[in-house]
């Protein structure tokens, strides 16, 4: 979802260098299409994900991208044992972009994907106001 919103924010405001992607730090889903409950949410907002695919997290990814974001700690824990100690600087947890730093409301657990797109919202409007601020 984070992955779909902040691509969209992006668009919107005509950014058009940045490169955003989301990848597994585990390996249950992968190959899989995105969950039907963020599916509803993207459709609404007239966000496509239809041709999205699960894919691994790989230590290329910390090479390529300048920043590595996780929604929660358990997500930190695992990008940071693919990543290695030298890419620690560029890990955060989306919600560490906010004024109130926690971890996402995962729905997978709580099936509450209203809350999750909530979180990740917030986190990606704060996500843009750090790059917008780093660009001016």
């Amino acid at each position: 979802m984070a992955e779909f919103i902040f691509a969209d924010m992006l668009i919107k405001r005509g950014i058009t260098d940045v490169d955003v992607s989301s990848a597994a730090t585990s390996a249950e889903e992968i190959g899989n299409g995105v969950h039907r409950g963020t599916v509803r949410i993207l459709n609404r907002l007239g966000i496509d994900c239809s041709k999205k695919r699960a894919r691994q997290m790989t230590k290329d990814d910390c090479e390529k991208y300048d920043l590595i974001i996780g929604m929660d700690s358990a997500n930190i824990r695992n990008i940071k044992r693919i990543a290695g100690d030298k890419y620690n600087a560029k890990i955060y947890r989306l919600l560490d972009f906010t004024d109130n730093p926690r971890d996402i409301s995962d729905p997978w657990y709580t099936g509450d994907f209203e809350r999750t797109y909530s979180d990740i919202l917030e986190g990606c409007e704060g996500l843009m106001k750090k790059l917008l601020t780093v660009r001016n």
